[in-house]
């Protein structure tokens, strides 16, 4: 049985798909890119700024699901630019602690709004 999650504190969805899926005690999120929820334009042109929004668009669906990042087991990063992967680390280890979650990361050639970065996770609840 698969459970819909959704969070207004978000982007509201720009597609066929939900925030993120509960099956059992599972949650798949969909791919975060940086939009401001109240404009759901992106934040900034800048890289930090837009990597700081993608992790606060998790955080909120965490807790829409009942967990926090602490309970993220899994990430899939998808950069533009791989260049900006120090800055990525360095964002990322301000809203996580040990033990990290498993990472993938990769660079793309483009994502939905000329975002620089997309997140995708799986959490455990």
């Amino acid at each position: 049985m698969k459970k819909k999650i959704h969070s207004d504190a978000a982007p509201k969805v720009i597609g066929a798909y939900s925030q993120a899926i509960q099956a059992g005690n599972t949650v798949y999120f969909s791919g975060q890119i940086p939009l401001n929820p109240n404009t759901m334009t992106l934040v900034s042109d800048d890289f930090r700024e837009q990597a700081e929004q993608v992790f606060k668009n998790l955080l909120a669906v965490c807790k829409a699901a009942g967990g926090s990042v602490s309970d993220i087991v899994k990430l899939t990063v998808y950069l533009t630019d791989l260049t900006h992967f120090p800055i990525f680390n360095e964002t990322m280890m301000r809203f996580f602690s040990e033990p990290y979650p498993a990472r993938t990361t990769v660079q793309i050639a483009a994502l939905p709004k000329a975002a620089q970065i997309e997140i995708d996770a799986i959490m455990v609840v």
